[in-house]
């Protein structure tokens, strides 16, 4: 199975009491089933994958695999610290049968491009499922050299990468570096998504994207026709949307949150309940949003569907 397309890193909606509310999750994976995307990416970071317990995990891949109808390929995060927790989790989780596990480099402890080296590939022996190397070095703070990168690439079960390091520079190289027909290189950075298919990306990873979705699934099908007119259109409008996080003082999932609550299809809370959405931001989005629904209303800037 090819990683590529749009593919939303779901959130993982919550109860006042910051329990799952596997009713609204399978709500949201329905509105983006349905509206065509290629994946799904779960217990991601905008899932607030690292604050799920093992078994919360087990039931928001059930919950998503089940809204999906086999519509899409499923990639599952373990967002552990160490190699042994993650090489743990994901073979407690391997009857899941994911098509794709996504991993993270271990953080807390400073780690060596070697350490990051070995940390994969002990857990590549343990993996039924290929790999998708997550570089992701604001939460992490431990950053996965490109050269890093291409290194894994060699390995059978390495499939592709989901960079989220804003270095445009950086992934730009290694996609025209290229390493063979079976790697992806999966932009992770919504603000990049148009520049990195411009420049032979396979696809991106979208939080922002649970919002509203249309506009990335546009410019995907834009660029696989080579339509780059259209594609820098939808980009822009993808940037008017990331004012929704630039309400929420660049709290991201907060923000991401309060969106999709405003858009009727989930509760604003967060896992850690004092992390939520407060009414002014909830506000402050709600302003946004409106806004964005005026600008791509505006007389002779067509709207992409």
């Amino acid at each position: 199975m090819k990683l590529h397309g749009v593919i939303p890193a779901i959130i993982t909606p919550m109860d006042e009491h910051g329990a799952l509310d596997t009713e609204a999750l399978g709500r949201q994976a329905a509105y983006l089933s349905k509206a065509g995307v290629h994946g799904f990416f779960v217990g991601g970071t905008t899932a607030e994958g690292a604050y799920l317990s093992t078994e919360e995990l087990r039931t928001a891949f059930t919950v998503v695999r089940r809204a999906s109808e086999g519509r899409q390929f499923l990639c599952l995060a373990s967002l552990r610290a160490s190699t042994a927790m993650v090489c743990a989790e994901v073979e407690a989780l391997a009857d899941l049968e994911p098509d794709f596990m996504v991993i993270i480099a271990p953080y807390y402890l400073a780690a060596s491009q070697a350490d990051i080296l070995h940390h994969f590939r002990q857990i590549l022996a343990v993996s039924r499922a290929p790999v998708i190397v997550y570089n992701i070095p604001s939460t992490t703070h431990n950053p996965i050299s490109l050269e890093t990168v291409l290194e894994l690439a060699r390995e059978a079960k390495v499939v592709g990468t989901k960079d989220s390091s804003g270095d445009f520079k950086a992934f730009s190289r290694g996609v025209l570096e290229g390493c063979g027909p079976g790697f992806a290189w999966i932009q992770g950075d919504d603000y990049l998504d148009g520049p990195s298919l411009q420049v032979g990306a396979h696809g991106l990873v979208t939080g922002l994207g649970n919002v509203r979705i249309d506009d990335y699934l546009a410019m995907y099908r834009a660029a696989q026709e080579g339509d780059w007119e259209t594609v820098k259109d939808c980009q822009r409008r993808v940037n008017r949307l990331y004012g929704v996080i630039r309400a929420c003082e660049g709290r991201v999932i907060p923000a991401i949150k309060a969106a999709v609550s405003l858009e009727g299809r989930c509760q604003p809370w967060m896992r850690n309940l004092s992390m939520s959405p407060t009414e002014a931001d909830l506000k402050a989005v709600a302003g946004v949003l409106e806004g964005r629904l005026a600008a791509t209303a505006a007389p002779n800037r067509p709207i992409v569907r």
